[in-house]
C-alpha cells in the first residue's frame, strides 16, 4: 500500500475517468458531506450504511455473523451517492451482526475497514457491530446527569489509568482493570481504609480524568490473561470503548455498557468524568481505518511526500481538512451525549489546528457550556502546518474556552523532564520569579518579571481559566520517583516528603486548575521508571496499603483539596479579579515566595489570606504583615477547618521545604 498511497499524493487524485474513480486536483477539493448519517443507520426495519470516500473505484459492503470468525455471508456493491459517499441500505432485522467496508482504488482492493465513524464492534475493533443502542443503557440512565463546575477553575482533576487504580491485590477491588471497578462500593485495603471510588470521595476531587478508553490497537482483548498493559495512546476506533476494560470483549453491548455503569455510579458520587483522546495520530497510518477509506486525506505530509510526524508516533491527522474537522467535533459531541462526558483532555493538542479547536468548543456549548476542554499545548515534533496556525500553549489567548497544561509550574517545583537539575521545591536557588509566575498563572502579572522562566520567554495566557496546573502526570517519572532521582546531596526520605508536599501545595494554591496524577497522595512510587507506557501492572499498580504507611500524605493532600474547594479566592476566574485581589510580597528572604489574597477575594468568607513557600531546606524566619493571623496550614500539617495556631508576633518560622497558609 505504501506504493500506491505515494502514487495517489503524487498524481494529485487525477485518476482517469476509465478508471470509474472521481477525479480532483488535490484534498481540497474533495466534497464535504454535511450529513449525520455516516456510516450506519440502524432500526429493525432496515440498515442503511453511507459511507464517504469520494475517490475511490468501487465500494463493497460485507456482512458476517461473527465479530472476529469466518468469512462474510454477503457481499453488497454500495452506490456512488452525494457528497462523495457510497451507499447501501439491507431490509430487515441486522441486530446481532457484524460488517466492514472495502474500497477499490487504482485497481487494488485495499483491506477491509469498520469504518471510522463506528461505535461498536467485535473483539479487537477489527468489524462493526449491528446493535440497538438503547439495550446498552444501565437502569436509570436517563436520570443520569452530568457533573460540571461552576467555572473550571473549581475542578480538581486525578487523573487516573484504570489497571494502575484497581489491579494490586491491595486495592481490594473485584473488578480489578475493568469499568466496573467505580461501581464497587466499600473496597478497602488491608488496613481497613477506603479505596477505589470510595478513597476518590474521601480525598475530595471533583474529576476524573480517565487515561484512554476508545479502542485502542495494542491489546490483544482475546488474551486478557496475559495481563498486557498499555497507556492506550494507539487509536483504533475513536468512538468505541476500550474492550480490555469490559468484562466481556466479544459482547459489543458490554464494553458500552460497563462503560456508561462507571459514568454512572461516579457522578452518583459527584464526580465528574474527563476523557483523554488523542486524535493527533493512529496508532499506524497506511493500514488505519480512516486511511482505508479515503489515503492520504485524514494525515498530513511533508513536502517529499512522507509521513509527517509532529506525534512522534510515525504520523500526524490533518485537523485542518474539513472532514478530519467534522469527524472530531462529531466524536467528541457522541462521547459527551452518548456516555455523558464531562470534560476532554486532548493530546498533542498543539497538533490540531486552532479552528478546529473552537468548533470542538462551540459544538459543546451546545451541549453545555461548562464541559471542560484542555490539553497539551506542545507538539513531539515538525509539522508542516505553522505553529501560528496551531493549538500550541503560547496561541491560548485565541482559544475559546480551552487551557492548557502549565509545563512551567511542573518543572520549576520538580526539576525539568530531563533530570538535569532539582526544582524549587528542592532548594535550587533563583527560581522566586518563576513561581510567581506559576502562581499568576502565567499571565502578565504585577510583580512578575520574564527573568528565568522555565519554558517560555513571556506570558502567553490572558486568564486563570486558560491554565492547568501540575507536578506530575503519567508522562515521566511519577512526582516521588522524580524527586528522588534529583534529590540533593544528603537529603533524607523524610525531606522528601517535604518536597512532595511543598509541590502540592503550590499546584493547589496557585490560580488555574489544579491537576494531580492517582496515586500521588499515597506517595506511589514507579520504581525509577519514566516511561512506564508499556511496562507491567508490577511497575504501573497503586500499592493501597501506602494509604496506611503514608497517610500523613494523604491526609495532607486532603487538607489542601479541602482548603481549595472552601475558600475561592484559590479559585479566582479573571486576571482582573487576580489584580483585585492578588499581590506578591517581598519578605527579605531567598527562596521564598509569598502573597496574599485580599478583601475577601472572589467572595472568600476570609478577609485575608497569606501564603508563603519557603524552597530552602532549613527553617526560615520572616516578618508577618500587621494583625492576628490563623495558621491553617504549617510545616507539613493542614488543617483547613479548625485553626493550628494563631500568630500575632511579626516574627514567624516557616518550616523547611514547606508552606505556611494563614488568614483573618
Amino acid at each position: 500500500m505504501r506504493k500506491l498511497l505515494f502514487m495517489i499524493l503524487a498524481l494529485g487524485f487525477l485518476v482517469s475517468c476509465n478508471s470509474g474513480a472521481k477525479k480532483y486536483a488535490s484534498f481540497a477539493d474533495f466534497p464535504v458531506y454535511n450529513g449525520d448519517d455516516l456510516e450506519l443507520t440502524y432500526s429493525p426495519e432496515s440498515s442503511k450504511f453511507r459511507v464517504w470516500s469520494p475517490a475511490v473505484q468501487e465500494v463493497k459492503l460485507l456482512l458476517f455473523d461473527s465479530g472476529s470468525e469466518g468469512s462474510a455471508y454477503e457481499m453488497l456493491d454500495m452506490k456512488r451517492s452525494k457528497s462523495g459517499t457510497w451507499t447501501a441500505k439491507v431490509k430487515g432485522d441486522l441486530k446481532g451482526k457484524f460488517y466492514t467496508f472495502q474500497v477499490k482504488i487504482e485497481d487494488q482492493w485495499l483491506e477491509e475497514t469498520p469504518g471510522m465513524w463506528v461505535k461498536a464492534t467485535g473483539i479487537n475493533g477489527k468489524r462493526a457491530a449491528i446493535i440497538d443502542f438503547t439495550e446498552t443503557n444501565p437502569e436509570g440512565w436517563e436520570n443520569d446527569k452530568h457533573v460540571l463546575p461552576e467555572n473550571v477553575t473549581d475542578a480538581i482533576i486525578y487523573e487516573v489509568h484504570m489497571r494502575d487504580f484497581s489491579i494490586s491485590p491491595t486495592s481490594g477491588i473485584k473488578n480489578k482493570g475493568k469499568y466496573l471497578q467505580f461501581t464497587e462500593k466499600g473496597t478497602k485495603n488491608k488496613a481497613g481504609q477506603a479505596t477505589g471510588i470510595d478513597h476518590l470521595k474521601e480525598l475530595g476531587i471533583t474529576h476524573v480524568h480517565l487515561l484512554p478508553s476508545y479502542d485502542y490497537a495494542s491489546i490483544d482483548e482475546s488474551t486478557l490473561h496475559e495481563n498486557n498493559y498499555n497507556w492506550g495512546y494507539d487509536p483504533q476506533n475513536y468512538n468505541v470503548p476500550e474492550g480490555s476494560y469490559s468484562t466481556d470483549p466479544a459482547n459489543p453491548i458490554s464494553r458500552i455498557k460497563e462503560f456508561k455503569q462507571m459514568v454512572q455510579s461516579l457522578h452518583s458520587e459527584g464526580i465528574g468524568v474527563i476523557m483523554d483522546v488523542v486524535y493527533n495520530h493512529t496508532y499506524v497510518g497506511e493500514n488505519s481505518h480512516l486511511n482505508l477509506l479515503v489515503p492520504g486525506y485524514f494525515y498530513r505530509f511533508n513536502e517529499d511526500r512522507t509521513w509527517s510526524n509532529a506525534s512522534g508516533c510515525g504520523n500526524e491527522t490533518a485537523s485542518d481538512r474539513e472532514m478530519m474537522r467534522k469527524f472530531i467535533v462529531e466524536s467528541v459531541v457522541y462521547w459527551a451525549t452518548e456516555y455523558h462526558i464531562d470534560g476532554f483532555r486532548f493530546d498533542l493538542m498543539g497538533i490540531h489546528d486552532i479552528e478546529t479547536m473552537n468548533a470542538i468548543r462551540a459544538a459543546l456549548d451546545k451541549v453545555d457550556p461548562r464541559i471542560i476542554i484542555y490539553g497539551e499545548g506542545w507538539s513531539a515534533g515538525a509539522s508542516p502546518l505553522g505553529e501560528e496556525n496551531r493549538a500550541v500553549k503560547k496561541n491560548v489567548s485565541q482559544l475559546n474556552g480551552i487551557a492548557v497544561f502549565s509545563d512551567d509550574i511542573r518543572d520549576v517545583l520538580k526539576g525539568n523532564w530531563t533530570n538535569e537539575y532539582p526544582g524549587f521545591v528542592a532548594g535550587r536557588d533563583s527560581l522566586e520569579n518563576a513561581v510567581k509566575f506559576a502562581v499568576a498563572a502565567a499571565t502578565e502579572f504585577p510583580g512578575v518579571t520574564n527573568e528565568n522562566l522555565v519554558h517560555t520567554d513571556k506570558p502567553y495566557a490572558t486568564s486563570p481559566t486558560q491554565i492547568i496546573n501540575y507536578a506530575s502526570c503519567h508522562d515521566d517519572m511519577c512526582l516521588v520517583d522524580k524527586l528522588r532521582s534529583r534529590k540533593p546531596a544528603g537529603a533524607t526520605e523524610a525531606e522528601i516528603q517535604k518536597f512532595n508536599k511543598l509541590a502540592q501545595t503550590v499546584v493547589f494554591t496557585a490560580q488555574g486548575v489544579p491537576f494531580i496524577f492517582a496515586g500521588e497522595e499515597v506517595y506511589r512510587d514507579k520504581k525509577g521508571v519514566n516511561n512506564t507506557y508499556i511496562s507491567p501492572d508490577s511497575i504501573n499498580q497503586i500499592n493501597w496499603d501506602n494509604k496506611t504507611v503514608y497517610n500523613d500524605i494523604f491526609t495532607y493532600y486532603q487538607g489542601l483539596i479541602a482548603l481549595r474547594k472552601s475558600h475561592p479566592a484559590f479559585r479566582m476566574t479573571s486576571l482582573d479579579m487576580m489584580k483585585k485581589h492578588l499581590k506578591f510580597v517581598e519578605l527579605g528572604v531567598p527562596n521564598v515566595v509569598a502573597f496574599t489574597l485580599s478583601d475577601n477575594a472572589n467572595g472568600d468568607s476570609w478577609k485575608d489570606i497569606l501564603v508563603i513557600y519557603n524552597g530552602n531546606r532549613k527553617n526560615v524566619s520572616v516578618e508577618l504583615p500587621e494583625g492576628e493571623w490563623n495558621v491553617v496550614i504549617h510545616d507539613g500539617k493542614a488543617s483547613p477547618a479548625t485553626p493550628l495556631f494563631t500568630v500575632q508576633n511579626p516574627k514567624f518560622v516557616v518550616g523547611a521545604s514547606s508552606a505556611s497558609i494563614m488568614f483573618k
